[in-house]
């Protein structure tokens, strides 16, 4: 009651149990842990909706996925956005299930348009405050606002910034039914070598869930290290920090035309068929890439999870999987510590412990690609 009381003597603060800033994947898959394990949850989302993606995720824990969505979304039987790969599926299919289950959950209350601008705490709380003046206090803040974390530096003052890993990954779909027929796309992830460049292709199913050959999409992310001053020309890259991607509107038409010639030479049919078409739409995405090797996860009751807490390169197919993975080991820190009456920055110390060593490692795995790619890191 102390905490209710608290809150209400400042002006303009919500007082809760858990706050969570950030409500992409790992924010969201935060939350309804949180909430599974008896724990409210307050989250804040700086936007109101997020724009189609054409990015893809590995990794995908389909038996974890169900537990934290409780099995509803989708409905059992649907193959909405399901994949053909294995373990890959769509980000906005995600995303989209992820969010419709968290906005179902009675525990969890969701404030879009929300821009945190910092965070803090006391022996007592931990609080977020947003752009438009309002606290939001809770027991804990958990930060999942991305690898351009605003929380990460208040866990980590002295290294507040993921690093520019040196290259980008160009990302796109294309609607098999509008390829050239005659070809036969593998029905599993291809991964090809082109002079300096790497391209990871794979089949999804079709927007209304069709696997079937000849109705899929195909999706393919080509990563090329040759463009680093097209980033920075276009503020995408400042320093050794990435700022944001590349929208068809930002892209040159000049390296539209390139990437044409580039594609036509580089790869074979019939992923250079997907490629050509993706550009031809101006339909793709830039996607700079940031590394971050976390040497903290936590400072007292504020915590961090998935890309605010660590960043690897997607070559190495964990980030989502390894954000899952905090989700369940913070809620089940926070919530043996509720049970124990332990004091919880000791509680989020014990998610510490457990998940540090393991995301270090995974970042610094993909490291080694990205030195060996892009020749070091900028």
């Amino acid at each position: 009651m102390e905490r209710e009381a608290q809150a209400a003597r400042l002006p303009g603060t919500e007082a809760c149990r858990a706050v969570v800033v950030g409500g992409s994947l790992a924010g969201l898959m935060t939350g309804l842990a949180l909430a599974r394990s008896g724990i409210d949850v307050t989250l804040l989302e700086r936007v109101g909706s997020f724009p189609r993606s054409g990015a893809s995720l590995g990794g995908v824990d389909e038996r974890l996925l169900m537990r934290l969505t409780g099995g509803a979304f989708p409905p059992p039987g649907s193959v909405a956005g399901r994949s053909v790969t294995s373990g890959i599926q769509p980000w906005d299919f995600l995303h989209q299930r992820l969010r419709a289950a968290a906005e179902a959950d009675e525990r969890i209350t969701v404030h879009h348009r929300t821009r945190v601008i910092r965070v803090g705490q006391d022996p007592d709380a931990a609080w977020a405050v947003t752009e438009d003046g309002r606290t939001y206090r809770g027991e804990v803040v958990i930060g999942a606002d991305g690898h351009r974390s605003t929380v990460r530096a208040a866990v980590a003052p002295d290294k507040p910034d993921a690093a520019f890993a040196g290259y980008l990954i160009w990302l796109g779909v294309a609607d098999e039914s509008a390829l050239a027929p005659g070809h036969r796309y593998p029905r599993d992830f291809d991964i090809l070598h082109g002079g300096e460049d790497v391209l990871l292709g794979y089949p999804l199913a079709s927007r209304r869930g069709s696997i079937r050959p000849g109705s899929r999409r195909m999706g393919w992310a080509w990563y090329d290290a040759s463009r680093t001053d097209l980033l920075r020309q276009t503020g995408s890259v400042r320093g050794t920090v990435v700022q944001h991607s590349l929208r068809a509107a930002d892209i040159p038409e000049t390296t539209f035309k390139e990437l044409m010639a580039e594609a036509a030479d580089l790869w074979p049919a019939p992923w250079r068929d997907a490629i050509l078409d993706s550009l031809e739409r101006s339909d793709i995405l830039g996607t700079p890439i940031a590394e971050y090797v976390p040497e903290l996860l936590i400072n007292g009751r504020v915590a961090l999870v998935g890309d605010a807490a660590h960043v690897p390169t997607p070559m190495t197919g964990s980030g989502f999987a390894a954000a899952m993975k905090d989700a369940e080991a913070v809620a089940e820190a926070l919530a043996s510590g509720l049970r124990h009456g332990t004091p919880l920055p000791q509680a989020l110390a014990v998610y510490e412990r457990k998940r540090l060593p393991q995301v270090r490692s995974m970042v610094q795995s993909g490291q080694q690609f990205s030195r060996s790619f892009a020749g070091q890191l900028v």
